[in-house]
């Protein structure tokens, strides 16, 4: 589907520190010692700083923090995301304890859910008994019409989305409207060129697919070789669909997403699917246009409707309501869809139940869980602070627009408009998502987690016809993580990610601009980059740019890209440049405009050293950490196919060699293997 938002960091995580949110703002503890917020323990100095600035602000402690078996990657975010979880553990421990509350309530809605989840001996017990009905209905289609209607039962039931993507957002020409979506879709592996690629880590994982797709089969009783069957027939029909998909690359221009059609106009593409009939049962009616963000695939998937036999069909139908079940039944299921998932992640042991369970109540009801977390764990002086530092960052990006050597007066003042109109959101939504009409019953696992899909389809489905929510957040307020949303021009930081090492009040500035302001400029640096530049100060995907000024941009862009097409991750695996160009764009922007920021400070403009630092040092040494940790071999080579992250060594590293000030901070001479000629250094925003 569209673009929807550019966020800091796909997957959450975090740092070990002896400093923890002061939720009463106080920089004074008398109950412990003073914090290092920059702690040379957690340094490697036998690494020149010019040499590999990650590894000799983070080396040592990276040496002595290895990944735990349950995750894929440790650092920071890692660590912060599980002090967050341990937070809402806390909550819904207490919560689940309590059954009897008000039906419909927040607290009954919550602890219910969690309470379903943990109840281990129920989902034992009923082993698959959930989806029988679902397989036994899917055995029965006889005709192309029955597979049809099949896709369309399972989409409107909250059972999946089988073949392509469909639902409700905002028009990106006009952001303030809402739109039939369609989207390619219909595979499994996370990526298109997992089927598409044959070397041997690519083959390894192919084997693993296509044993996990036999091992739930036979869970269900079919027989092994029926089941390698099964195997092999939704393999194959499932790369037809990765070869029609468009490359994540490829999608990353919003204009070549945008296809807009009357309803009419995208039947005669797809001779099988006559939309004019299926949107009203799939509860879209009165629409006479849609949004088709790859048309050729939508050919092509209609081509292998007509040309795969229905018994192949009801083979794939089946496999969607599998995989889409397999992790709410009994243990023999959660067990092989976790093998799967470690032949991609690299994970050595699942993580704790309660853990998993918290997770997806996080995700499925974060609006009602996040409540009880601000309320406990954030407070409006933490707010409030981050309303000072976004507005003081807003300012800095503005002077460094207005001194643009390359952009003419015409474009600079289109892009100050632009950011005038940014919105911000901090914490937590003003309006909370009360998720009306959800039933959760405390009893029910798998029945409430198809209740919470359908619910959410129903939801999508009722925005038509209504103008854009915009009080709507992408995220739940304990996320690690912020986002830029190009369509409302609004940045959002959720309460989860205003802590240490991102911020704390205990923190001299040098700490808290080189951490939470540096994801606030980088998140405000994503209104401008190659994606977010498209847009205009309401949101409209719209040409602003004089032609001179995008090809300056673009010359500047494509540097960007040339540098990170040169780093390699494992072997041979290169960092795709033009996948990761938008947030490297945020990096670098970002860096700059906290640094710009931190430099108005009193510490900005002084030399006092805390620890043997000066103020410049700390700051950058506080970015680094920021990024601190590493990933397993499996995890990283899945990222560089699907993240448009780049690596964290990287994105400490890179922006740096580009920015002056570091040079000078940590007397960065030519012979350091980081070193860049003046002239050779990217400058954007």
């Amino acid at each position: 589907m569209k673009l929807k938002f550019s966020n800091l960091i796909l997957s959450g995580a975090v740092l070990l520190s002896a400093v923890a949110f002061r939720p009463d703002g106080d920089k004074k503890n008398a109950d412990r010692p003073p914090a290092k917020f920059i702690d040379p323990a957690n340094m490697d100095l036998s690494v020149k700083p010019g040499d590999n600035f990650f590894d000799y602000a983070n080396g040592t402690w990276i040496k002595q923090n290895a990944i735990p078996a349950k995750e894929t990657r440790w650092g920071s975010f890692n660590i912060l995301h599980q002090e967050n979880t341990d937070k809402l553990l806390g909550l819904l421990n207490e919560l689940s304890k309590k059954p009897g509350l008000p039906k419909g309530g927040l607290k009954q809605r919550v602890g219910d859910l969690y309470a379903s989840g943990m109840d281990s001996v129920a989902i034992e017990k009923r082993g698959y008994a959930s989806i029988k009905s679902d397989l036994a209905r899917i055995s029965k289609v006889n005709d192309l019409k029955g597979v049809i209607s099949e896709m369309v039962y399972e989409r409107v039931n909250g059972e999946g989305s089988p073949l392509f993507g469909f639902g409700v957002g905002q028009d990106s020409k006009h952001p303030t409207k809402n739109i039939v979506e369609f989207g390619q879709g219909g595979t499994s592996l996370p990526d298109r060129d997992y089927y598409l690629k044959d070397d041997a880590r690519t083959k390894k994982i192919q084997d693993a697919y296509k044993h996990y797709i036999v091992t739930l089969f036979t869970l269900t009783g079919t027989g092994k070789a029926d089941a390698e069957k099964n195997a092999a027939t939704i393999f194959t029909m499932e790369t037809t669909l990765a070869k029609a998909q468009l490359s994540r690359t490829a999608m990353r221009d919003p204009n070549k997403t945008y296809n807009k059609f009357a309803v009419r106009d995208f039947n005669k593409t797809t001779p099988h699917l006559n939309w004019a009939q299926l949107m009203p049962l799939m509860k879209v009616s009165g629409q006479d246009t849609v949004l088709v963000a790859q048309p050729e695939f939508f050919k092509a998937a209609d081509a292998l409707l007509a040309a795969t036999a229905v018994a192949d069909w009801k083979i794939y139908l089946q496999w969607n309501i599998l995989k889409g079940s397999a992790g709410a039944l009994s243990s023999p299921f959660v067990k092989a869809n976790f093998e799967y998932s470690s032949a991609l992640s690299g994970q050595k042991v699942q993580a704790p139940r309660n853990e998993r369970i918290s997770g997806l109540v996080d995700g499925s009801l974060g609006e009602l869980l996040g409540q009880l977390y601000v309320e406990k764990y954030f407070t409006p002086a933490a707010k409030q602070y981050m309303v000072n530092l976004v507005n003081n960052l807003k300012v800095t990006l503005g002077e460094r627009i207005q001194h643009l050597d390359w952009m003419s007066d015409e474009t600079k003042a289109k892009a100050l408009k632009k950011l005038a109109a940014f919105t911000v959101k901090i914490g937590y939504p003003d309006k909370w998502q009360p998720y009306t009409g959800l039933e959760i019953d405390r009893s029910d696992y798998a029945g409430n987690l198809r209740r919470i899909s359908k619910w959410r389809y129903n939801y999508s489905i009722s925005q038509l016809g209504k103008p854009v929510d915009k009080t709507r957040w992408g995220m739940s307020p304990p996320t690690v993580n912020a986002y830029y949303s190009p369509t409302n021009n609004e940045i959002v930081f959720p309460a989860g990610i205003l802590q240490f090492p991102f911020f704390d009040f205990g923190a001299d500035d040098a700490v808290n601009y080189g951490g939470i302001g540096a994801v606030i400029g980088h998140e405000m640096t994503h209104g401008f980059d190659d994606q977010g530049r498209q847009f205009d100060a309401d949101g409209t995907l719209r040409d602003w740019w004089t032609k001179d000024d995008a090809d300056k941009f673009k010359s500047r862009a494509d540097q960007v890209v040339a540098q990170y097409n040169g780093f390699t991750v494992l072997d041979t695996l290169h960092v795709n440049g033009k996948l990761t160009l938008g947030e490297n764009l945020a990096d670098l922007g970002g860096l700059n405009v906290a640094y710009a920021a931190f430099k108005k400070t009193k510490q900005g403009q002084s030399n006092i050293k805390i620890d043997s630092f000066t103020p410049d040092q700390r700051f950058f040494l506080s970015w680094a950490q920021v990024w601190r940790g590493s990933q397993r071999p499996e995890a990283a080579a899945q990222r560089i196919l699907t993240d448009p992250h780049s690596p964290e060594q990287y994105r400490t590293n890179a922006p740096l060699t580009n920015i002056d000030a570091w040079y000078a901070a940590f007397n960065i001479q030519p012979g350091n293997k980081m070193y860049k000629k003046p002239e050779d250094r990217t400058r954007v925003w």
